[in-house]
């Protein structure tokens, strides 16, 4: 059972702001198109894979990548499985409600499946 103190507040905290980095919109940058404007609107890989294959395989290494990697740097030796559930849960949440794009994002799939 996870108990709440702050190491674990801290945690989750990282989680959710490595999960909230915008890899769609970092992958269009220089190209002059906001990818929130164009085919579905949504910041993330299947909308990137309209524009760009190229940079849609960034976005879909950096989605996925976010996911692995909170749950990699977070989880604690003789933590219980449900640890690393949460922390990529949170990951995903920060993905799907990234304060960098006003509490928009993606749909979470390719940092569900790196979580």
């Amino acid at each position: 059972m996870l108990e709440l103190d702050a190491a674990l507040l801290l945690r989750l905290a990282i989680c959710f702001f490595a999960g909230s980095i915008p890899f769609a919109v970092l992958a269009m940058a220089g190209t002059g198109i906001d990818i929130r404007q164009v085919g579905s609107g949504n910041p993330g890989f299947n909308n990137v894979l309209r524009v760009s294959k190229g940079r849609a395989l960034f976005t879909l290494i950096g989605d996925a990548g976010k996911g692995a990697v909170a749950v990699l740097l977070c989880r604690q030796a003789g933590d219980p499985v449900d640890a690393g559930m949460l922390y990529g849960f949170v990951a995903i949440l920060g993905h799907c409600y990234s304060p960098w794009l006003k509490f928009n994002g993606g749909k979470g799939v390719a940092t569900s499946g790196g979580g």
